[in-house]
């Protein structure tokens, strides 16, 4: 196993994540500074592209070309089109708490998950282990067009994160954060889920935002509180390489011109009681073996 060093290219956000490269910037989300914004490739110029007041997350362009993003508090996925947004789906009815993270496949079909339940909260009340010993609820994934219709509801998930969807378009893989694990589903002709399955179960791992590379390996963030890595993971569960970061890390990309780079998000908490007035976000980069493949 190769353990690879990150190095801080930008610093000053609040909290990171959803990013995605796309025309040789890396984009992202920012909660707490309420905006989508990019960076060039070396963690400079970086530009507030769209304000969003209720709270970025997940991002992803369609087909036309227009990029579409998770709005956290209200529930909604909304485009932005020359300028103007509009609200795309509204999904408040099969959300425990805020929505999340988001993935968009070639047919434009988005699949969106949702945390299921007030994460902080809980966490101050019971802590890592009284998580653990009590779980929280479960969430649904939903399935939906980008014209809005709502295909499918897939229940039972387990805080559903980070989600890559294979180069052939055939498999979508969701991180289930509460059960450490990774779970794959099949993706049919009209965008629908089915073959529910184990992909890799860790350790103690709390899958957050992750991206696919060439090799068929996922390369993941593991939000465990003072743990500072993103693992890279076979199907199957073996973690082949590993990046160790300055701080915890949430969400990671693959990008730069030869698709080589993970672009990292790290911050001290994912805990908004302490950092939502806070700017200790980082984006990490370190050169890796194999590059990006698939979506996002």
């Amino acid at each position: 196993m190769t353990v690879y060093n990150a190095t801080v290219i930008c610093e000053g956000l609040g909290f990171g994540e959803g990013p995605r490269w796309r025309d040789g910037r890396l984009w992202f989300s920012d909660f707490y500074r309420h905006g989508i914004y990019s960076v060039a490739a070396d963690g400079s110029d970086e530009r507030r592209e769209h304000a969003v007041p209720t709270q970025p997350s997940g991002l992803g362009w369609g087909s036309d070309g227009h990029l579409y993003f998770v709005s956290m508090i209200d529930h909604t996925v909304r485009r932005l089109a020359d300028g103007v947004e509009s609200t795309v789906l509204d999904f408040s009815e099969h959300c425990g708490f805020w929505a999340n993270d988001m993935v968009i496949g070639a047919h434009d079909v988005g699949y969106v998950g949702n945390f299921g339940f007030d994460l902080d909260t809980l966490l101050h009340e019971k802590g890592v282990e009284g998580l653990l010993a009590d779980p929280p609820p479960t969430t649904n994934l939903v399935v939906f067009s980008l014209t809005g219709d709502i295909l499918q509801v897939v229940p039972d998930m387990a805080f559903p994160n980070g989600s890559v969807i294979t180069p052939d378009g055939r498999t979508l893989i969701v991180g289930e954060t509460m059960a450490f694990r990774l779970t794959a589903f099949d993706i049919a002709d009209d965008g629908t889920l089915s073959n529910r399955r184990t992909w890799a179960q860790l350790d103690f791992v709390a899958t957050d935002g992750m991206c696919l590379d060439a090799d068929g390996q996922i390369w993941l963030a593991n939000a465990m509180p003072g743990v500072n890595s993103c693992l890279r993971v076979r199907e199957g569960g073996e973690i082949t390489d590993s990046v160790t970061t300055s701080q915890t890390s949430f969400a990671c990309m693959l990008g730069g011109d030869d698709g080589r780079s993970l672009y990292i998000h790290t911050a001290p908490s994912s805990d908004r009681f302490h950092i939502a007035d806070r700017t200790d976000g980082r984006i990490e980069v370190a050169r890796v073996s194999a590059p990006r493949a698939g979506r996002p």
